[in-house]
């Protein structure tokens, strides 16, 4: 597997994404979704990266992104594993990968917003299992019944 930084609007990746929110639409309300669409993932202050299986012709397995808050804080955003690579560790291997890259690049703490339905419950454990905690809502979010927020200092 291979983790490297990566365009959002290359097609392959344009497609899971559409996929990302197409679920988030599905699983949450829409005024809950807060996923980014593919320009803003491009845009200044923002680190999109993508896992690839070299061994497979460069196959798209999965995404994440981090936006820069302030020096001292970060958001892990649009974390998706593609669902044929479900259950192989790509997301363990991207977030652990965007941990790393927050703490190089002077970050103290990385936060994130994730949904509360069934749906979301590998994705917390996941994020709970690496030192997340719960917190309040933070940088614009607002308290809601279909949000959990989770941050993590670095």
């Amino acid at each position: 597997m291979r983790i490297a930084t990566d365009d959002p609007r290359r097609a392959d990746v344009l497609a899971l994404l559409d996929e990302h929110l197409a679920d988030m639409y599905a699983t949450s309300p829409a005024e809950s979704v807060h996923a980014l669409d593919p320009e803003a993932l491009a845009a200044p202050g923002i680190t999109f990266w993508t896992a690839r299986d070299a061994e497979a012709g460069d196959l798209l397995l999965g995404c994440a992104a981090l936006k820069r808050i302030d020096d001292d804080h970060a958001e892990l955003k649009s974390m998706r594993t593609a669902t044929a690579a479900r259950r192989r560790g790509v997301a363990g291997r991207l977030l652990d990968h965007v941990l790393d890259a927050a703490r190089a690049a002077g970050h103290r703490r990385v936060s994130l917003e994730t949904g509360t339905q069934d749906y979301f419950a590998a994705a917390r454990a996941l994020y709970l299992n690496r030192g997340f905690e719960e917190c309040g809502p933070f940088e614009g979010y607002a308290l809601d019944p279909s949000s959990t927020f989770l941050s993590r200092a670095l």
